[in-house]
């Protein structure tokens, strides 16, 4: 079952996605959800009133030490080992992490 996504979550990945049009960035879906990918690899999420993201060890990590960051887990009862959940709380940071996530896969 799919978290509930908020008016103000999806207005934020949005802008995300907007922002990343210039590279490549296409919108998508995984796992049902709406994700950003650059070729066939997915770089972002959405997961309910947070955005996903696939990242190296160092920007992961730093990313996990945000309030309400976890690593993520789509319901299948064990994280997905290089991505991480951001909340809407900290929303400021997507943009951020999704430069990251597409530096990392476009790589």
């Amino acid at each position: 079952m799919m978290p509930k996504v908020s008016e103000q979550a999806i207005a934020a990945y949005e802008t995300v996605a907007a922002g990343l049009v210039s590279a490549g960035v296409v919108r998508g879906s995984m796992f049902g959800m709406p994700c950003l990918k650059v070729g066939k690899k997915v770089l972002a999420g959405m997961f309910g009133d947070a955005m996903t993201f696939k990242l190296p060890p160092e920007p992961r990590e730093k990313a996990l030490a945000l309030p309400g960051a976890e690593p993520f887990d789509p319901g299948m009862g064990r994280p997905m080992k290089e991505w991480v959940v951001i909340p809407l709380a900290q929303s400021a940071a997507w943009p951020d992490y999704a430069a990251e996530a597409l530096e990392y896969v476009a790589g």
